[in-house]
């Protein structure tokens, strides 16, 4: 009988334990605020969808590709990926000013949409308080190299470690500007139409939702949206806080109810493969033994 197919990451990945967790909504936001400061990235998205009336559905689509390359089987994460690339291989964008017109999937466009994800993702789950190394950060940044794969990209041309990822951002910064579409995406995240009998929620809870997304934003993105950076110290305990939270308060929930692409990986390889973050602290432990390098 052949063994289950654990997907493109698996049970022991860093990715697996990770992508579970609830702060990965808020890291997805972040990564929207920080995607927008790409002119022509921003603008192949914005001149190809109606991003103002449908941004939940974006930000859903992204989660469900998430969870597909995460949990799904190796099939299924393949065929995404070529739907994706099936999909951007035919969008253009042009230029407002120059008149050039550009296909979104050309590599440097995708190398940015990546980096700005895999950097939300890592900054708002470890300032949040998720248990990670600084190895374990490392090795979360070489698997998603896979993710890039997916969508068109050559993993030896994707930064594999936080060190390279650091350095693609200072070398894009000079790209980077808060044009009309950064704009429109600001708006719509800090104040999103909603019908009139939810704009009281939207006034309690998604503002700070958003402000958590937006508060871990790099200074020079702060910069470009035209507002000061609130003191990291201040962002990393709303954060902790937030995050305290939601991983506590609906734990039990969580356990019994996994989100369904988990809930079908945990059918496929068995209840051991639930994702938590105590086995990537058992992992750390375990490297971290006294004489691990001498075996």
């Amino acid at each position: 009988m052949n063994d289950p197919d654990a997907g493109l990451f698996g049970p022991g990945s860093v990715t697996w334990q990770m992508h579970a967790d609830p702060m990965m909504w808020v890291a997805g936001v972040r990564a929207l605020y920080l995607q927008a400061l790409h002119p022509r990235a921003v603008r192949g998205v914005m001149q190809n969808s109606d991003f103002r009336n449908d941004a939940w559905g974006r930000l859903l689509r992204t989660a469900d590709f998430v969870g597909t390359l995460t949990y799904g089987t190796t099939d299924s994460a393949e065929q995404y990926g070529a739907r994706v690339r099936r999909i951007h291989r035919h969008l253009r964008a042009t230029d407002p000013v120059t008149g050039e017109v550009y296909g979104i999937d050309e590599p440097e466009l995708l190398l940015w949409v990546h980096c700005a994800e895999v950097d939300s993702y890592l900054q708002v789950e470890r300032r949040s308080g998720f248990p990670l190394t600084a190895a374990q950060a490392d090795r979360y940044v070489d698997e998603q190299r896979e993710a890039a794969r997916l969508v068109g990209l050559d993993p030896p041309d994707v930064p594999a470690t936080t060190r390279a990822l650091g350095a693609y951002f200072e070398e894009v910064r000079p790209l980077l500007a808060a044009g009309p579409e950064a704009s429109d995406v600001d708006d719509f995240l800090r104040n999103p139409p909603v019908p009139a009998l939810l704009a009281p929620a939207r006034a309690l809870l998604w503002r700070r939702v958003a402000a958590l997304a937006y508060d871990p934003l790099p200074a020079y993105a702060h910069a470009l949206y035209g507002r000061a950076a609130p003191p990291q110290a201040v962002v990393d305990r709303r954060l902790r806080t937030a995050g305290t939270a939601l991983r506590g308060i609906p734990g039990r929930l969580r356990r019994r109810l996994p989100p369904g692409h988990i809930a079908k990986a945990m059918v496929r390889l068995g209840p051991g493969s639930r994702p938590a973050p105590y086995r990537l602290r058992r992992q750390a432990a375990i490297l971290d033994r006294p004489g691990r390098a001498q075996r």
